[in-house]
């Protein structure tokens, strides 16, 4: 018997985390074949070279599509979409895959559903049925639409994929495979690494021993124009709150020059000798950072994911993470200096919440690699109600 081949296609820092044990789990079933595609910016030492962390893991590389285009800016998405479509039709023709896996919803993975869909390969889809509010919803509805099998990752998601007319045959609550990377990091919480010496990054090295801050702060796309203002609101209350604090630079989105040259024009003119830059880091010291950390500040989806099941406090700005599903352990705020320090004093204040497994609970990987392998290589779909 031929083993089905799978290609997943990585195209962001964030992505790699998001899909991480179902690569494991998919190298590790005997009736699998895993073909990985690592593309855009989880290429580029700027945006934190995913790749680094990819081959350090072990994983083997099939293709590099090199598609960014610079600008930060809308037009660049657009075209950078466009180059991706070019570039993955090409191959996906040379490795032939049975299924292509593409994951969550930000604009390059538009480029991936596409170039499958107009191939007739199979495309599978992880994290559908989500609702922000932004221009990622359009993009996570649109490959819906495209897809064969979603495995989305909380059950109102899996109802609003079913909502969208999707066969319910094929859509499959597996919970989040970053939750499994989670649930692995609260086996052994020891903070056994210095981050300074191991990642470097930019700034002073304040002590962290005695508590910090993490903030993690990317352009909204559909208020890219806003965007060095939003982060200056921010900037402004981590000065203010004067607390060890590590910071990550923002993904390659609309806006995102914005969030940048607002971030070092404020270090030009303020002192921040309590905050450290980095770009990214290992998964696994990623988590360890944030079971540690007093709270996360900013719109990542990870303050609504993992933490959500870690139990560590978030302070959520803005509208980046709009009617995507909570636990009890975030606070949403406005892009305003007073509102993130009081969400931030608050929970300071608090005991922390509990986890909650609103996203799963530890085996995404493993069930999807499972689901794979069984499920019915579809050619042709329509609306199913």
């Amino acid at each position: 018997m031929n083993k089905r081949k799978i290609c997943v296609v990585i195209t962001a820092r964030p992505s790699y985390s998001r899909v991480k044990t179902v690569l494991e789990a998919i190298n590790n079933h005997p009736n699998l074949e895993l073909q990985l595609v690592v593309a855009a910016s989880a290429l580029l030492d700027r945006y934190g070279s995913a790749v680094r962390y990819i081959e350090q893991d072990g994983f083997k590389i099939d293709a590099r599509v090199f598609n960014v285009l610079e600008g930060e800016n809308l037009t660049a998405a657009a075209k950078t979409t466009g180059i991706g479509i070019l570039e993955l039709s090409t191959v996906f023709d040379n490795l032939s895959p049975d299924i292509v896996v593409t994951i969550a919803d930000r604009f390059e993975t538009m480029a991936t559903a596409i170039a499958a869909s107009f191939m007739n390969i199979p495309l599978a889809h992880i994290q559908g049925g989500e609702v922000t509010g932004n221009i990622d919803e359009k993009v996570r509805h649109s490959i819906t639409k495209l897809a064969d099998y979603h495995f989305v990752a909380s059950e109102s998601a899996r109802e609003r994929v079913l909502k969208l007319g999707e066969n319910p045959d094929f859509v499959f609550n597996t919970g989040c495979p970053s939750i499994d990377l989670a649930a692995q990091s609260l086996k052994d919480t020891h903070f056994d690494f210095d981050p300074y010496k191991k990642y470097g990054g930019v700034g002073r090295k304040p002590d962290l021993s005695n508590g910090y801050l993490v903030v993690m702060q990317h352009p909204v796309t559909n208020e890219n124009n806003q965007s060095r203002v939003h982060i200056e609101e921010t900037l402004k209350a981590i000065a203010s709150i004067n607390q060890p604090t590590v910071w990550f630079w923002p993904n390659v989105d609309a806006g995102a020059d914005g969030t940048s040259s607002g971030i070092r024009a404020f270090r030009e003119n303020h002192q921040l000798d309590h905050v450290h830059f980095f770009k990214n880091m290992e998964p696994d010291d990623f988590l360890t950072l944030l079971i540690h950390a007093n709270c996360l500040i900013g719109n990542s989806s990870v303050g609504i994911r993992e933490c959500a099941y870690l139990g560590v406090p978030v302070v959520n700005i803005g509208s980046r993470q709009n009617k995507r599903d909570r636990g009890n352990n975030v606070i949403d705020v406005d892009y305003r200096e007073e509102a993130i320090r009081e969400a931030v004093s608050y929970w300071q204040k608090s005991a922390r919440p509990k986890g909650s497994s609103v996203y799963g609970g530890g085996e995404a990987g493993k069930e999807i690699a499972t689901l794979l392998a069984d499920c019915p290589l579809r050619f042709h779909k329509t609306i199913f109600y």
